[in-house]
């Protein structure tokens, strides 16, 4: 019996463990070819925002791969989470287009804020170094009230950007996420912890699902839930320093 654990992570839930863990496999997964399929999936991302930031400080709008990077980012993702068994090819897809309009963003914030994307690639993953530290030292023990705290959290957090959705369709903003203070720098700073423990959860989640021999498809739909994780923490990085700068 595969050790199917909740994650808040959408790509990692139980149903897709359960249903991967019911066939028979040849192949089973493993740490290290999880950590290989993700450095491929940075640096399939990693070309086409170099592309897209190329462009724009060439002058040329850039608006349309951002907008074919975030929806069609979006779509892959779904098909990625609902049919693990394609992520060999939908993965890749994913990051290609995430590539593009991370691209399109980070460009945009360096031209108001130099030098901002590089402060918050570093933290990004330092912070993933540290919480992987964190993890494997034993120092951060994933129990069940850990994985309850941060998956009730991650949904709070998800549901205000989902009202901050709304209102801006009505013309509306919700102060503590857009603009700078007190307030503001908060808000950002405790979506960037949760953030954090969410990496955490995706360790645990990948290291006892390989433990338990989750089929080899799943190191790329792994790799996949992490890169969101991460995409995540650097768009969060990205809004703290921008509000930082501004004060």
């Amino acid at each position: 019996m595969a050790l199917i654990e909740r994650s808040s992570n959408p790509a990692f839930s139980d149903k897709i463990f359960d249903k991967a863990m019911a066939g028979t496999w040849d192949e089973k997964m493993t740490v290290q070819g999880t950590v290989n399929k993700s450095l491929i999936l940075f640096v399939t991302m990693l070309v086409p925002a170099l592309y897209v930031w190329n462009l724009y400080y060439s002058g040329t709008s850039t608006t349309g791969l951002m907008l074919l990077g975030g929806i069609g980012g979006f779509i892959a993702a779904l098909v990625t989470i609902f049919k693990p068994t394609s992520a060999a090819i939908s993965a890749p897809i994913y990051a290609a287009l995430e590539g593009l309009f991370l691209g399109g963003i980070s460009a945009m914030f360096e031209s108001s804020y130099p030098g901002i994307v590089m402060q918050a690639v570093g933290l990004t993953f330092g912070t993933m170094f540290v919480m992987l530290f964190g993890y494997r030292s034993g120092l951060i023990k994933v129990t069940e009230k850990f994985k309850a705290g941060v998956f009730a959290a991650t949904g709070a957090v998800a549901f205000v950007y989902f009202l901050s959705f709304i209102f801006s369709m009505f013309g509306g903003s919700m102060p503590m996420i857009h603009e700078g203070g007190l307030m503001g720098i908060g808000f950002s700073l405790v979506v960037i912890v949760i953030a954090a423990l969410n990496l955490v959860m995706d360790f645990d989640f990948i290291y006892k699902n390989a433990v338990t021999g989750a089929p080899k498809y799943m190191e790329w739909f792994s790799a996949f839930g992490l890169m969101i994780t991460l995409v995540w923490l650097y768009l969060e990085f990205l809004r703290l320093l921008s509000k930082l700068n501004r004060e």
